[in-house]
């Protein structure tokens, strides 16, 4: 019997995540892990991000539930933590705007009655970072996408397919969100 896996943690820039529609998952089980393939071929089921929390809001009615807003150099994610995620939810309470932050946390998707496919993030840990930490997330982040983007050129792997054939994917937009990533980093110093 296989043992117990922890799925590895992605890391996608904002404007990609946004820009993703399509869910799957790999088995009938309605609690088999749900996956949103980004538009470079990320199999998204936990997400890493690094970026700097700039708004905050208690949206709770009977309990706190908070709703964050963590901005990285092409966008910004929405998390939401609340009773099933105590410590996220404590920290966004508590934490002091702006801050820079580490997230780790499960994508979860909503489809609008318009058909408008909704993406956010559901911590598992959330911690203050320091400038450093988010300038090193954002070259990571950047080599992979490049790495997928390459992926998708050469419909190396499934995923890669996959996502071309659902999003037509515009592989020269995509190095433009890498290029203005790495440009936010040399505008600061």
């Amino acid at each position: 019997m296989p043992g117990f896996f922890r799925e590895a943690a992605r890391r996608v820039f904002a404007q990609e995540l946004k820009d993703s529609n399509l869910t799957s998952r790999d088995e009938t089980d309605q609690y088999a892990p749900q996956y949103v393939l980004t538009p470079t071929g990320a199999k998204v089921n936990r997400i890493f991000l690094v970026g700097t929390l700039i708004e905050k809001e208690d949206i709770g009615t009977d309990s706190e539930y908070w709703r964050g807003r963590v901005s990285d150099p092409t966008g910004s994610f929405l998390v939401y933590a609340g009773q099933y995620q105590p410590e996220a939810a404590q920290f966004l309470a508590e934490c002091e705007l702006p801050a820079f932050v580490a997230v780790v946390g499960k994508t979860s998707t909503y489809t609008t009655d318009d058909g408008n496919v909704l993406t956010s993030i559901r911590p598992e840990s959330i911690q203050q970072v320091d400038e450093l930490t988010r300038d090193l997330w954002v070259l990571d982040t950047a080599k992979q996408t490049l790495e997928r983007i390459r992926a998708i050129e050469v419909e190396e792997d499934q995923n890669s397919k996959l996502a071309k054939e659902h999003y037509s994917t515009d592989t020269g937009y995509y190095r433009t969100i890498v290029k203005k990533a790495l440009e936010s980093l040399k505008e600061r110093k």
